[in-house]
């Protein structure tokens, strides 16, 4: 029986309910009169259950698509304003047990070679980072308990942390490593990480299976509880996303929208983040292996989709997409992307000897950090490299409540500007800076209040004058 509110994966995400889904989505998705309530009750921001999304998820009438888009893209504004969080994933190692076969990681591949970045490694590649201007890193690694336990990983974090280098810090470390135990959680909350991310790749159950065939990670229902896992062990946000392109779309859709639900009957926190990515080519991977691949409409409407169905939750691209694709999905949905990201290990300091043969996946957007903030700033985006929340315990049910109610509004413009003007004064070129300096005095003018506007244009000239690190 399907039941948000267990902690079974079986019963959350439930097959018989995502088929039935499914099904009355297809059965709806001409009926206007439905659609249209449940376009009425999506703008009222406070979120739609799986069945609902499904159902405009397969809308096929075509003035309702656009209403969604619309609706899709005024939600964005509504919450996160023109702001683009900006982070960099960075790969520790790429020994892996696990046998998954979309991953060159794999366990089999014996083209790769393979490697575990050493404590002095980290730190110049942290400084390649910090150099570029990055402020939030997103951890990856293989999963293999002798080459990477757990004691290496808060190890690397502690490494990470503790690097100053002329204005440089990583201010915030996401995590996203394979499925572990409650105790693991606690030491990497105590560690201070900030979101912990894990993708559940696909949520049908038989797929999962057989994409999985070997090691730890073949065991369904581990994997798909590990969140329960990470939030008793006081992880107050979790990160989850599906691979699209290893099963069918709207499935994977629905099974994403009721985990989003689980989390939130049982802990009243919903997900922090949700990815979106899509298969991409790597070192042994076909892509056109997997043929449940979709285009980029429909990429834009599972966008959309998402955004009206979870108003709340911050959403990933990254460089697996396009300029062309990152561009379009900013619109409708997006707070969150990469830039200058590489997927090797190693691949900051050494990146022509590590990308082409230790990659994970193929980057698409290849451009610079400094490119990405240039071109945002170009569509009116404020690239913001603020980790305020996180540093001052705005996290988990403190951080959904600000983010619902639309008070957090109130600190994340100002902290927007400020991390910008300190990205602009210490690493952009002179044509960003310059782009950068006039969208922060336009910008300034839309901080609400008087006193908050005050404030900032002070802290303003302390960054000029060398000082960091400001935040409300």
């Amino acid at each position: 029986m399907y039941d948000p509110k267990s902690k079974c994966a079986d019963d959350f995400i439930n097959h018989e309910e995502i088929t039935a889904t499914l099904a009355y989505a297809q059965e709806n998705r001409e009926n206007r009169e439905l659609i249209e309530q449940i376009l009425a009750k999506a703008r009222e921001r406070k979120g739609l259950s799986h069945r609902e999304a499904a159902v405009l998820l397969d809308c096929a009438l075509e003035d309702k698509n656009q209403e969604i888009f619309a609706l899709a893209e005024q939600m964005k504004k509504d919450f996160y304003g023109n702001r683009i969080v900006m982070f960099a994933p960075l790969y520790l190692s790429n020994y892996c047990v696990n046998g998954c076969v979309y991953c060159p990681y794999h366990a089999k591949n014996k083209h790769i070679p393979r490697k575990k970045l050493t404590q002095e490694e980290i730190r110049r590649e942290v400084i390649a980072l910090q150099d570029m201007g990055h402020k939030r890193l997103a951890l990856e690694t293989g999963e293999d308990p002798v080459n990477c336990p757990i004691e290496y990983v808060l190890k690397s974090i502690n490494t990470i942390y503790n690097i100053k280098h002329k204005n440089g810090a990583i201010r915030r470390v996401n995590v996203n490593i394979a499925a572990t135990t409650v105790e693991n959680y606690r030491k990497l909350k105590d560690a201070g990480i900030g979101t912990y991310i894990l993708f559940q790749e696909t949520y049908h159950k038989e797929s999962y299976l057989k994409l999985h065939p070997t090691g730890p990670k073949h065991d369904y229902c581990y994997h798909t509880e590990a969140m329960d896992r990470a939030m008793e062990g006081g992880i107050d946000d979790v990160g989850c996303g599906v691979l699209f392109g290893l099963e069918l779309y709207r499935y994977e859709f629905t099974g994403l929208l009721m985990h989003a639900e689980h989390l939130e009957a049982v802990y009243g926190v919903g997900p922090h983040t949700i990815s979106v990515p899509r298969i991409r080519r790597a070192d042994d991977i076909d892509p056109n292996v997997f043929d449940n691949g979709i285009d980029d409409d429909t990429f834009a409407k599972l966008v959309a989709c998402i955004r009206i169905s979870v108003p709340y939750t911050g959403m990933i691209i990254s460089t697996r997409e396009s300029q062309t694709c990152r561009e379009r999905v900013l619109h409708l949905g997006i707070s969150q992307i990469s830039g200058g990201s590489r997927t090797s290990v190693g691949g900051y300091v050494d990146a022509e000897a590590k990308e082409e043969s230790s990659e994970q996946f193929e980057v698409s957007d290849k451009r610079s950090l400094d490119e990405v903030v240039h071109w945002l700033m170009k569509m009116d985006y404020i690239p913001s490299f603020c980790t305020a929340c996180y540093r001052e315990g705005r996290t988990g049910d403190r951080f959904m409540s600000l983010c619902k109610s639309g008070q957090i509004q109130n600190c994340c413009l100002p902290n927007a500007l400020m991390t910008l003007k300190e990205y602009l004064m210490d690493y952009a070129s002179e044509d960003t800076r310059k782009i950068g300096l006039k969208l922060i005095e336009k910008e300034m003018s839309n901080i609400p209040k008087e006193k908050v506007r005050e404030i900032v244009k002070e802290r303003l000239v302390e960054i000029e004058k060398g000082n960091r690190d400001f935040r409300f």
